[in-house]
């Protein structure tokens, strides 16, 4: 029968070594697994980790390995290309960093030299390449090794479990057909399905298998995730030789254009967040039971879908999503820019994707790309997407594809025709606009298109320890999270007809091109810290929106010195009514309306403790009355960023404050931004390089790990309207001296401000 052995520890690695030892080295760094060489200097900014060729080695004897006339070596997470060796002989290659794959181990001897190289350098032809996240090189998840005999299920194909499940919902019963893989014609196959640790329904075969299961148990996503396991016993000459299990949930569901995503026969509404699974110092080598940690997090806020970017995750997380009842979009790494020499690893990593992944009751969707078209489509992007879209049907003819489009990409791109239902990544009031853009783009776009169903892929802002009491676009506090997602929640709620809504993101994670917020290296977008030890105001919105548990939250507790009179007090809670104290005198009550947030105004004297209450629950907080601003709260700017007091604003005057939108609307501010467009040209014909030759974040036209073009230029005027100019100037990160940029502003110091009407 079959046997597994995981086979982390004592590893040896190097980031030295130029070619894979024929010999166990002496002096390399040993180490267990999972682990990446990133966790440190993929995370603290500047665009330089190490993305190259290291080195992983582990001898092994023969009485180790587990039981099996044929052993193979599994691994479930590589990044993101590997060639393994076993005993000094190349036996596989692998392309894609987040998929399991296999290979048989043959020559065995009484001790085995296993040397894995891995990779996770720039090239053309393996996905992502270009991507808001850092790549982490290593080998982070498991490696075991499987004993199988001689006849067993295949263990070839792209990584699959073997068995595949396909229920199909008729009235109060179900049909499942079993469908399992092996290469022996003489060989029998036993199914059985168990329900509950019993065994309902039993039969051998030939080949694949149906059965009927009468008054299925469904799985109906939070409410009652109810999961079945189906079994499959290979037999020869009538002796049990393998077996393989997955478990199934029965389901029914379908997307409409106009009443969004329906699970067995109801409508519901899917809201929730993305998901990365960094973390500090690990990356993406993370343990069980940080999975699961994020896991309960989103539980908690009370959410019912994750959108898994921009990567296969790890089974067990799929695993703990069938489990609670989340709702999946799965998808690859084809995303930012497309590469044609590309072609065959999306194809490839598509393949494991779905293959690996199938039994999942979780996933209803497959994701094709994520901003593909950032710089514009192309013939062939369109064809990739096609084949893409096809190769998912035919694998998996039960669930739709999707794409994660992106504000510049207009709704008429072919490519955007091409996938089953749709999702846009809108940063309305984040990058450029304001948040009450949002809800009037997808109501165009339904109007538009009747029958496509449309969600939101992506939508957001980034919050760290920063505070005020005038929260403003681009100002990085935790109070303009709260404002920016108190608003998006209220046009989603107002909205049914989108299919599914994902915050990004769930938890803030590593970018190491970023220049951003105080903190370089982090995308701050997430609604709990990277190190999952801090929620944001933003989570406890979600919760006071999303989760049937009562619940009650007092904000900006971490903003205690305030310099105004009187200053508002933001209360979440899904109870009915709130009641706000300051020194234990009631400020007020107030019925909860529409939507789940209670505002308050409250006289600043000295120092006053709050307490929110609602029924038996309560949150407190205590703010101060200051005579000047408390510096702790603002941001600190450094380098090309100019602090406020720096920046001339003569009244009636343009100032670099002003938004591309107020200073285009001048004739003099045309010049001026003219001026800014051959500065910014300028930085993109000749950036810094680092030492491995790649391009630094604001050289060469790269902004936030993006490559700017022309293309991407003219889309994105109409987004980038509502920036200041003083906010452009930090996001490109680096390209302009304080003195091009004051220069600028001492040249907008000289146009009379347009009018406000």
């Amino acid at each position: 029968m079959r046997n597994i052995k995981v086979i982390n520890s004592n590893w040896l690695f190097s980031k030295k070594a130029k070619s894979a030892p024929s010999t166990l080295p002496t002096d390399w760094e040993a180490l267990n697994l999972p682990f990446t060489w990133n966790g440190k200097d993929g995370q603290d900014g500047g665009n330089d980790y190490y993305r190259g060729t290291c080195y992983f080695a582990k001898e092994i004897k023969a009485e180790e390995l587990p039981e099996g006339a044929v052993k193979y070596l599994q691994f479930d997470g590589v990044n993101s290309s590997c060639v393994v060796f076993w005993n000094g002989k190349e036996i596989t290659k692998h392309d894609g960093g987040y998929s399991t794959f296999r290979v048989e181990l043959k020559e065995i001897k009484d001790t085995n030299l296993l040397v894995v190289a891995v990779d996770n350098s720039a090239n053309n032809r393996v996905y992502p390449q270009n991507a808001d996240f850092t790549f982490y090189g290593g080998i982070y998840r498991d490696v075991s090794v499987i004993g199988v005999p001689e006849n067993h299920f295949d263990l070839d194909y792209y990584g699959s479990p073997a068995i595949m499940v396909t229920p199909e919902i008729k009235g109060a019963d179900a049909e499942i057909e079993i469908k399992t893989f092996f290469k022996n014609d003489d060989c029998k196959v036993r199914y059985e399905i168990i329900a509950d640790g019993e065994v309902i329904v039993s039969k051998e075969d030939d080949d694949d298998a149906k059965f009927e299961i009468k008054n299925v148990h469904l799985w109906d996503g939070l409410k009652d995730p109810y999961l079945y396991t189906a079994k499959a016993t290979l037999l020869y000459n009538g002796e049990e030789v393998d077996t393989v299990s997955t478990r199934f949930g029965c389901r029914t569901f379908e997307i409409t254009a106009d009443r969004g995503f329906i699970l067995n026969g109801r409508e519901y509404p899917l809201r929730g967040v993305s998901r990365h699974q960094d973390r500090p110092d690990v990356g993406n080598a993370l343990t069980n039971e940080m999975h699961k940690e994020d896991l309960d997090l989103i539980l908690e806020m009370g959410a019912n879908t994750i959108r898994l970017a921009h990567y296969q995750h790890a089974q067990y997380f799929y695993d703990l999503c069938d489990e609670a009842g989340l709702v999946l979009w799965a998808e690859i790494p084809y995303i930012s820019s497309h590469m044609p020499t590309g072609y065959d690893n999306t194809i490839s990593q598509m393949k494991e994707l779905v293959i690996q992944n199938y039994n999942h009751p979780s996933i209803v969707v497959w994701g094709l790309s994520n901003e593909i078209s950032i710089a514009g489509s192309t013939p062939d992007l369109v064809k990739n997407h096609k084949d893409l879209n096809d190769l998912c049907h035919k694998l998996d003819k039960t669930r739709p594809t999707t794409i994660a489009s992106v504000t510049m990409c207009s709704p008429d791109d072919p490519y955007i025709q091409i996938s089953d239902v749709l999702s846009y990544n809108h940063y309305f009031g984040w990058y450029g606009g304001t948040t009450d853009m949002n809800g009037p783009w997808f109501d165009d776009f339904h109007k538009k298109y009747p029958n496509k169903a449309i969600g939101i892929s992506e939508y957001g802002c980034e919050a760290l320890d920063w505070h005020t009491s005038d929260p403003v676009q681009g100002d990085y506090t935790e109070e303009y999270q709260s404002y920016y997602h108190e608003e998006l929640i209220k046009q989603i709620a107002d909205r049914p007809y989108l299919w599914a809504t994902h915050v990004w993101n769930m938890f803030d994670f590593a970018a190491d091109a970023r220049a951003e917020g105080g903190e370089n290296g982090m995308n701050h977008k997430g609604l709990v810290t990277f190190d999952r030890k801090y929620k944001k105001d933003s989570f406890y919105a979600y919760q006071a929106w999303l989760s049937e548990k009562p619940m009650i939250h007092l904000c900006s507790k971490r903003y205690v010195d305030r310099v105004e009179d009187v200053t508002k007090v933001t209360v979440y809670s899904n109870c009915d009514e709130v009641e706000l104290f300051a020194n234990g005198v009631s400020v007020g009550k107030q019925k909860k309306g529409k939507y789940p947030f209670f505002y308050f105004e409250v006289k600043n004297e000295g120092t006053t403790e709050l307490k929110a209450v609602a029924g038996d629950l309560s949150d407190t907080g205590t703010i101060n009355k200051v005579d000047t601003p408390n510096e702790s709260y603002i941001m600190k700017e450094e380098g090309q960023v100019i602090n406020w007091f720096e920046i001339s604003t003569p009244d009636g005057y343009l100032s670099i404050n002003n938004t591309i939108g107020d200073i285009m609307s001048t004739f003099g501010g045309k010049l001026v931004m003219l001026k800014f467009v051959l500065m910014l040209k300028d930085t993109m014909s000749g950036g810094k390089k680092s030492e491995d030759g790649e391009e630094k974040n604001g050289g060469g036209g790269v902004i936030g790990g993006f490559k700017l073009t022309p293309a991407m230029l003219k889309n994105v005027y109409a987004m980038a309207k509502g920036f200041t100019v003083k906010r452009c100037f930090s996001m490109l990160g680096g390209g302009f001296t304080k003195e091009q940029i004051l220069g600028i502003n001492a040249k907008l110091n000289k146009v009379k401000a347009p009018k406000k009407k």
